[in-house]
């Protein structure tokens, strides 16, 4: 009987963060490319503020002892730390330069990718229900997303880049965390800033960082708020990502993700959201 009830909570916690991230995920799409339509925020610059508030985020739930940090060694989470930077700063400029149906489009395509490097580099075998299961979620995509697809030649370079680097760093994080022994926490605690550090770097060279348009540029306060409040949705959508793969199996997070894209697509057709974001 203890057991049973195990189960049941420890299937409803995995619910309960499936369904977080859900929502999380969809409010992030929407309000990022809102503030690239109003604001001009600029894509890198938002990017950094998004993994300087996960760390922070991260330091106050180490701090309030809801997590206890393990020691690390940089040198391991090197790659999975460059691949998080590319992750985020990819499927950002492919939603600044494609609609929200081209951009959906698109991320479909990271579930398949995802199941290829797992079958051809780690060997894991997946059954044919699970593959077919891809099918009626891309097609259900595909034909939600259909009036608002408009291909561009970077629009789809930076779609692609995204869907390629996505997928590696889902299957590292997984990865990572069995290597290391560390739980999702853990991990995003010590990934956070290093990926923050390399973003600074980058930030100047290809952005402006003072004056119009720059990071530290004169934003409205509108503006500012908007920006801090993507930070926050960022910070609680990268921990329930690392807390879904780090708890459930491979592909659990690469067909929610699908999923999630499919209800992004339905809400966008039902309410004519392409009205508003051109």
């Amino acid at each position: 009987m203890a057991s049973l009830a195990d189960r049941v909570r420890g299937n409803g916690r995995i619910a309960a963060g499936l369904l977080f991230n859900l929502l999380v995920s969809i409010c992030i799409v929407f309000l990022n490319k809102w503030i690239y339509v109003h604001h001009g925020f600029p894509n890198m610059s938002l990017t950094l503020v998004h993994f300087v508030v996960t760390w922070l985020g991260l330091y106050i739930c180490q701090k309030l002892d809801i997590f206890a940090p393990k020691s690390l060694q940089p040198s391991k989470l090197l790659l999975l730390a460059l691949s998080f930077c590319g992750f985020v700063v990819f499927t950002n400029l492919s939603l600044q330069n494609n609609t929200i149906g081209t951009y959906q489009l698109a991320k479909a395509m990271t579930t398949p990718v995802i199941i290829a490097i797992q079958t051809f580099c780690y060997q894991k075998s997946f059954s044919t229900r699970i593959r077919l299961t891809l099918i009626p979620i891309t097609l259900g995509v595909i034909l939600n997303s259909y009036y608002d697809v408009k291909f561009n030649f970077l629009g789809m370079v930076f779609a692609a880049l995204g869907v390629l680097v996505t997928s590696l760093y889902q299957v590292w994080v997984g990865a990572k965390q069995h290597e290391l022994q560390v739980n999702s926490m853990q991990l995003l605690y010590y990934q956070a800033p290093m990926s923050s550090a390399m973003l600074l770097i980058a930030v100047p060279f290809f952005e402006p960082v003072f004056g119009e348009g720059g990071i530290f540029g004169p934003w409205s306060l509108s503006a500012l708020l908007m920006v801090l409040l993507s930070g926050v949705i960022a910070f609680m959508v990268n921990l329930s990502i690392y807390w879904i793969i780090g708890n459930t199996s491979p592909v659990t997070y690469p067909f929610h993700n699908t999923l999630q894209m499919y209800i992004v697509s339905v809400f966008q057709n039902t309410f004519h959201i392409s009205r508003l974001l051109p």
